[in-house]
């Protein structure tokens, strides 16, 4: 099973986009970040016909959670984050896909910090915590995928001064982190790349995509217990990050040309070895992301 993660960023904006990943790719499970869009906008009918079911839970201007499953109707399991019956931020999501448990989750920023934004993420972390802890309990197979907005180590961010007072690099916010692997859940990225540098976003500002100036804040938590009892043959991680369409153009992404789409292919091949080069340009060029990989263990 594949399962991705897609912050997209105002997912009716990006909907083309989306749409020519979902038929090159094919990934299994999508887990979608910041639709940007009430529920009555969400484009249902044009993901059936790619062939995906989906839940979601909207939100207009900011935020917003969805999972998207390939010919298969995800069962929604619940729509927001236990604990704080008065946040009303739509951050989370779950459902049962193939007798997996996928949870999306787009955790909050938390800048500028110090302050209520940056207490609110902490807090909302520590929900996250105690609910992630119920379900680990449950020893079901189960995927905690999405935006964490934490850099959970300093080799997960290019070498810079200007993120130093950053919610995402804080102690505090990295030890959240840290709190849910010590629960025993495995960081699907790490567990495949235990010394690489991966990033999973560059900001569009200060050349810091050409210059592969990046970090990391998207991945995927799995219950360690439960990987090897999932029902498919091999299960399969994959993260991703947006990138503006602005850059997309600069880097020749719709014609697949340019150094900076070649650098591209170069860390998607590095960092997954997964896409053929036969398929590179058809997936490249329509995604505005860098695909990080990681199966898990095989059934026995």
């Amino acid at each position: 099973m594949k399962i991705a993660s897609f912050n997209i960023n105002n997912i009716n904006s990006r909907l083309q986009n989306l749409l020519a990943w979902l038929a090159a790719a094919k990934p299994d499970v999508v887990c979608l970040q910041e639709l940007k869009a009430r529920d009555m906008q969400f484009p249902r009918t044009a993901l059936a016909d790619a062939g995906y079911g989906a839940v979601w839970k909207g939100e207009p201007t900011w935020n917003g959670v969805a999972i998207l499953a390939r010919g298969a109707e995800p069962v929604l399991t619940r729509d927001a984050l236990p604990g704080d019956d008065a946040d009303k931020q739509s951050r989370y999501i779950e459902a049962a896909v193939s007798g997996i448990v996928i949870a999306c989750l787009y955790a909050p920023n938390g800048n500028p910090q110090p302050g209520p934004k940056f207490q609110y993420k902490l807090a909302w972390h520590e929900r996250l915590e105690a609910h992630a802890a119920e379900l680990f309990d449950t020893g079901l197979p189960v995927a905690l995928v999405g935006d964490y907005n934490i850099v959970p180590e300093p080799r997960d961010i290019y070498a810079t001064r200007s993120y130093d007072d950053n919610a995402l690099v804080q102690p505090e916010s990295r030890a959240s982190f840290q709190r849910l692997l010590d629960q025993g859940w495995t960081d699907a990225l790490r567990k495949k790349h235990p010394k690489e540098t991966l990033y999973t976003f560059w900001d569009y500002r200060r050349n810091r995509w050409p210059r592969d100036a990046g970090l990391s804040s998207t991945t995927s938590c799995c219950q360690r217990n439960s990987l090897a009892s999932w029902p498919l043959p091999a299960s399969t991680v994959t993260c991703a990050a947006r990138m503006a369409p602005a850059i997309m153009r600069r880097c020749g992404w719709r014609s697949g040309k340019g150094r900076h789409a070649t650098m591209l292919r170069s860390q998607t091949r590095r960092f997954c070895g997964l896409i053929s080069s036969d398929r590179e340009g058809a997936v490249l060029c329509d995604l505005p992301m860098a695909l990080l990989v990681s199966p898990g263990r095989r059934a026995r």
